[in-house]
């Protein structure tokens, strides 16, 4: 079957991208009630590791995988790069010595070792002082108990993540506790402030936006337009020269790349441009995940047998976090945009024939496999082609300088 791995960003107090955590299903089932944890995560190393290659994935940042009992007494951890893997052991893991022993020869060897839905035992005390992070389950964790938690175990080595912080208000108080790790989309909603208004230029930033997705292009003028501006220069050779174009020899001129590129290309660079012009004071993972989606959604349309707005679905990934970089409520940004009914609908009630399409890229975002399954039903897509569209996006997305 193929391997269906997603993963959830792990920030820091300055909401940079510190690591993700890789979600996996190797199917499309809710439950593998035949495959226990140990063979899960084995394929999950597999493909990931092996198959897929672990940069298209997280970008080059840390990945926190989970390890089972008897994984970590077999050390298998071992087989994989200390540079890119934290171990993160699961919380019903039992301390024997064989375990403490795997862990310790692991910190020896430079791995960091993560503490899972951390509660207090007085057995898990040699793993708490091998571990380099511990992570706290912060909406089921009674506040008393978590500045207990932080109060007793605080050391230099120690960093604390808070994980399913969902909203900015969470964040807040888990970050003036003293957390220095977040795992949770609280990024990606919008802090909303009374009164606040959208200012008239982001405004016409997007209606010029939304130009750009329905224009055709004079590539002498645009060439004349990109290369008097350093920083565009830049983000376009990079991006043309980027792994996912898989060019034979790299262009050196802005005109080399705007011909190699094309009209439809070009336009979804200048869109990610101005998005992360209009992004320029939220966290670069914000502009990420919408970037993957507006692939991920455009490459479902081109799939579904029974689909149809194509166009429509790059510019409907790309805006589904327009609430959360405008901080203004969805419904009040659409009304002010030129945008066909379809897409507005789709982004702000989660309605009608595009909303399906935007639905699963956040279901397999999320590890929400079930809800992915009954997604591309719903659209006609082959379950099995998802995982590689996913990946497609996540590599092109990460060619882009943000």
């Amino acid at each position: 079957m193929d391997a269906y791995v997603a993963r959830q960003p792990i920030l820091d107090r300055k909401k940079s991208l510190f690591a993700y955590e890789l979600l996996f299903r190797d199917g499309l089932d809710n439950y593998m009630p035949n495959i226990d944890g140990d063979t899960a995560t084995s394929k999950l190393l597999s493909s990931s590791f092996l198959t897929i290659g672990i940069d298209k994935i997280t970008f080059g940042k840390r990945a926190f995988i989970n390890f089972t009992q008897n994984l970590l007494e077999t050390n298998i951890p071992l087989m994989f790069p200390r540079e890119t893997t934290v171990v993160e052991i699961l919380e019903d893991v039992n301390p024997t010595s064989r375990v403490t022993e795997a862990c310790k020869k692991l910190s020896e060897l430079g791995y960091y070792l993560a503490l899972d839905d951390f509660v207090f035992k007085l057995e898990l005390i040699p793993l708490i002082e091998l571990a380099d992070i511990i992570k706290i389950d912060f909406r089921v964790t009674p506040y008393k108990e978590i500045k207990q938690i932080l109060r007793k175990f605080r050391t230099k080595k120690i960093k604390f993540l808070a994980e399913k912080v969902e909203t900015n208000e969470e964040f807040s108080d888990a970050l003036n506790m003293g957390f220095e790790l977040f795992q949770g989309y609280f990024f990606s909603k919008p802090e909303i402030l009374k009164g606040k208004e959208i200012s008239g230029s982001k405004i016409q930033y997007l209606n010029f936006m939304i130009e750009i997705s329905k224009m055709n292009y004079n590539l002498n003028e645009l060439e004349t337009i990109i290369s008097s501006d350093v920083s565009m220069s830049y983000k376009l050779l990079r991006y043309v020269n980027s792994a996912y174009f898989k060019r034979t020899s790299e262009p050196t001129s802005v005109k080399q790349a705007l011909l190699l590129m094309g009209k439809d290309e070009l336009s979804r660079l200048l869109l990610l441009i101005g998005l992360s012009k209009l992004a320029s004071n939220k966290p670069d993972e914000l502009i990420k995940i919408a970037c993957i989606k507006a692939k991920f959604c455009e490459k479902l349309g081109y799939v579904s047998s029974c689909g149809s707005h194509y166009d429509e679905l790059f510019l409907l990934g790309l805006f589904s976090n327009l609430d959360a970089i405008l901080d203004q409520p969805m419904k009040e940004i659409m009304e002010k945009l030129p945008l066909g009914t379809s897409v507005k609908e789709a982004l702000v009630y989660r309605e009608g024939e595009l909303a399906n399409y935007l639905k699963l890229a956040e279901f397999y975002e999320h590890g929400e496999w079930e809800s992915v399954k009954e997604s591309a039903a719903k659209i006609c897509i082959a379950e099995g082609l998802i995982p590689n569209i996913y990946l497609e996006a996540c590599s092109w997305a990460n060619g882009f300088v943000f």
